[in-house]
């Protein structure tokens, strides 16, 4: 026989039917699901977008801190005085400019190590707030494959009992309860992935910024120590001409 001989025969009234081709269902999958599976797949749907607003939400937020970051250095630049330089520091709303703020208003009249520790505490305040929501980006790639696993060991589970109950292995028995197993490690490995990926992201972007500010916070603090050493030393300068007044 040809092969269009057979391909004939196979299209010819008492031919087998051809093996209807099968899709995955992911709805139908969800629907007939055990509630305990239910209740994962949307706990891991809620964390999977959480990622995505949480990662959207950080990445705006250091283009903006960068942006108005960029516009203190540049103004700043042009302050003549330290009077000057406070008040550009005080009228700006970025990052640096509030490290300035608190090198004037908790540093004043203090030297060296002194204004480092101030600026330190202030960096390290920026920092945490850049870093606001991260903690969840981390729990969500660490904990969600484990969510995902939970799925699937209660649907492995599932599938057995549904072997002892219709003593037989076939898969129309099976093969529910594995469908329903593994699509909640593949929903958890969705949520956990990108997770992952934006954490690392976010928080190279989110050092890279600190890491600027703290260099910028060590030429503040040499500028003002530098600006106010001449006032100081003109007493001492001054002092030693009283006693010759008295003298004369």
């Amino acid at each position: 026989m040809t092969l269009l001989q057979s391909a004939l025969a196979t299209d010819a009234p008492g031919a087998a039917p051809a093996t209807p081709t099968m899709r995955l269902d992911l709805v139908g999958l969800f629907t007939h699901a055990a509630w305990p599976i239910k209740l994962t797949i949307g706990l891991l749907i809620g964390c999977s977008l959480l990622v995505w607003i949480i990662s959207i939400l950080k990445l705006m937020q250091l283009v903006r801190l960068q942006t108005s970051e960029d516009d203190f250095e540049r103004r700043i630049r042009q302050a003549s005085s330290l009077e000057e330089f406070f008040e550009m520091a005080r009228a700006h709303r970025s990052a640096g400019a509030r490290v300035v703020t608190a090198l004037f208003v908790r540093g004043a009249g203090a030297h060296g190590e002194r204004l480092r520790a101030v600026a330190d505490r202030a960096i390290v305040e920026e920092a945490r707030e850049a870093r606001t929501l991260m903690w969840l980006l981390a729990f969500i790639a660490a904990g969600a494959p484990f969510i995902g696993l939970f799925g699937t060991v209660y649907g492995i589970m599932d599938a057995f009992i549904r072997i002892g109950a219709a003593k037989t292995a076939s898969l129309p028995v099976v093969a529910p309860a594995i469908g329903e197993a593994l699509i909640t490690t593949a929903i958890g490995l969705a949520a956990a992935i990108p997770a992952v990926f934006f954490f690392n992201w976010i928080d190279k972007r989110v050092g890279d910024f600190v890491t600027e500010i703290e260099a910028a916070a060590g030429e503040w603090v040499a500028l003002i120590v530098e600006q106010s050493q001449p006032a100081e030393l003109a007493i001492p300068l001054a002092a030693p001409g009283r006693p010759g007044a008295r003298a004369r």
